[in-house]
């Protein structure tokens, strides 16, 4: 009575691991978290390169930003200088 009750754990117990092993094969663990440590090591040696990027963009948008304030003041008749120095006024 307590020999087939065994057997049955053994074979439950050795479908478990091949399904295990299976899932291994096709889901590497190691392979992924290699790659996800490449992927964070390139992040992290690159970041000098992309918050200079970064810089320059945000530089770019204020020279545009001002641009523009620039061409409103200049055709905005409520503006005191209108865009221009206090000096071309005199």
């Amino acid at each position: 009575m307590g020999i087939p009750f065994i057997d049955i754990h053994i074979q439950r117990m050795m479908n478990f691991l091949g399904f295990a092993q299976n899932y291994i094969i096709k889901n590497n663990p190691i392979v992924a978290i290699i790659a996800s440590l490449e992927s964070t090591l390139r992040d992290f040696l690159t970041f000098g390169k992309k918050m200079k990027m970064a810089k320059y963009r945000v530089n770019y948008q204020q020279y545009k930003f001002n641009q523009m304030q620039e061409l409103i003041a200049q055709n905005n008749e409520h503006v005191f200088l209108k865009g221009r120095t206090l000096n071309e006024i005199r």
